[in-house]
């Protein structure tokens, strides 16, 4: 069975909801908040609610957070690969979440930066299995040279899958150059795609990341779905679900993850994005990081939606 392996980074999410941001000096009472796992643990659990068989291959800490990172993990049946990282925690991030539903992000980084060549060295994947990098993994110096080392040697019939996430344009270009001339599908949202191609429209921009790439490009637009392109072909968008969304943290991983599980199944792009919309429109109206529909939701919402019911 193909295994979805992630060297991404699991981190804790300190969530606080919000009516707005508060002006700068200023403060607000928070509506809600929750100490939950998030950052790569969300695409992974999308993955495994999905059917895929999943590996966690990134560094993990020891202290409070790193406990409660494995605890998650192992929740969800998701295998853990390194042995924690001696003295020093998982990091957290603040996330904090509008009225609108938007977030905003401060991420403080831990033991999931320490991902080294060596420790790469033990991540076992075969052909047929996937394997998932983050963006924000290569914006870590540590985890950068590891994987501008390791990447390139990943054996041939691995698909390699790059999200280049919204610090997209704090990634040193020849690292990022490295992980995309290997990697075989590339995600990003509208916001981190117009980071590497300002200026340009965005079916323009998901043509040229395939072409410039030899890969297939997929960029979310948020409720207008997503834009594909496979190499040589112009982008097509796919449409996206209408749906009252509450939070939107984690709707990207939930996307990313079932799209690389039904390109796993043997959908076409097209199907395995629409596949992928219908799982976003589901996991924005769910509160929390780790809101991923199962396979049986996912198939029902299609279902639903060809029969014209749960449109607004």
């Amino acid at each position: 069975m193909p295994v979805f392996v992630s060297v991404g980074n699991v981190i804790v999410d300190l969530v606080m909801q919000v009516p707005a941001l508060p002006e700068p000096g200023g403060d607000v009472i928070a509506t809600g908040s929750q100490i939950l796992v998030g950052g790569g643990l969300n695409t992974m659990v999308a993955a495994g609610r999905d059917g895929a068989q999943v590996r966690y291959a990134g560094m993990h800490g020891i202290g409070t957070f790193g406990d409660l990172v494995r605890d998650t993990l192992r929740q969800n049946n998701i295998q853990v690969v390194q042995a924690p990282f001696e003295g020093l925690d998982t990091g957290h991030c603040f996330a904090i979440v509008d009225a609108s539903g938007e977030r905003t992000f401060v991420t403080h980084v831990g033991a999931e930066g320490q991902l080294t060549a060596e420790k790469l060295a033990a991540v076992d994947v075969v052909p047929g299995d996937t394997l998932f990098v983050s963006g924000y993994g290569l914006v870590h110096p540590v985890n950068a040279r590891a994987l501008t080392t390791w990447i390139p040697s990943v054996p041939d019939g691995v698909r390699v899958a790059a999200d280049v996430g919204p610090l997209a344009d704090a990634i040193d270009p020849d690292v990022l150059r490295v992980i995309l001339d290997r990697a075989d599908v590339l995600t990003a949202n509208r916001r981190e795609a117009l980071l590497i191609a300002p200026g340009a429209e965005l079916d323009r921009a998901t043509a040229d990341f395939a072409d410039r790439w030899n890969l297939l490009a997929v960029v979310r637009d948020g409720a207008a779905g997503c834009w594909v392109a496979p190499p040589g072909q112009e982008a097509t968008q796919v449409e996206g679900f209408s749906v009252k969304a509450l939070d939107t943290n984690g709707a990207g991983d939930a996307h990313d993850g079932v799209l690389l599980t039904a390109l796993d199944h043997g959908l076409d792009p097209v199907r395995a994005a629409r596949r992928a919309n219908a799982a976003a429109a589901i996991a924005v109206t769910r509160t929390g990081p780790a809101t991923a529909p199962t396979t049986a939701e996912i198939d029902a919402f299609l279902s639903d939606r060809r029969r014209g019911i749960g449109e607004p």
